[in-house]
């Protein structure tokens, strides 16, 4: 009888974990390691392409975004407002979307991108990982993935988790 009734409470138990967990970051493999190396060509009628050897150097922020995805349109206005800071270079890649939409999405919302890289076949996301957009990485200067954010980021998230870890990876570089 108390067998049963073990095995109810531990499931039941489970339930109520996974209903209240707060925790729903999705994991990486890719943090602390090398990102993938990538040559994206621009967005058609656009002159600025985008490769990994554009990432290495310097501590930098890489959005993957698409004109079709509504949190994009959200999370865009914190990025044009980042990008105007001069506190971290923002670079983009466009995943899977029509050059013409893309084009338009940056003419109508400001364009936070210091280079934006036109991922066509989503190859180059498959590569970094993407589960879907936007997704934000922080890259440190040696080129390795230190950070990723899965959805859009908020004022919060940026304040509290991803401008103190570029802060911290340009006081590291700067040493």
């Amino acid at each position: 009888m108390m067998l049963p009734l073990a095995i109810f409470a531990g499931i039941g138990a489970a339930f109520y974990w996974g209903l209240f967990n707060n925790d729903d970051r999705l994991p990486s493999a890719l943090i602390g390691r090398p990102m993938p190396e990538f040559t994206l060509p621009p967005i058609e009628g656009r002159e600025d392409g985008l490769a990994s050897t554009d990432l290495t150097g310097q501590v930098s922020l890489v959005n993957v975004w698409a004109s079709w995805c509504v949190p994009c349109r959200a999370e865009n206005p914190l990025m044009v407002e980042l990008a105007e800071t001069g506190e971290v270079p923002i670079y983009g890649i466009n995943y899977k979307d029509a050059a013409a939409e893309a084009r338009a999405f940056l003419d109508e919302l400001g364009n936070p991108f210091t280079r934006i890289g036109a991922d066509r076949d989503g190859r180059v996301a498959i590569d970094w990982g993407v589960y879907g957009v936007p997704e934000t990485y922080v890259i440190d200067a040696a080129g390795r993935i230190a950070f990723k954010h899965v959805g859009p980021f908020n004022r919060q998230i940026l304040n509290e988790e991803i401008l103190p870890l570029v802060r911290r990876l340009q006081e590291e570089t700067v040493q």
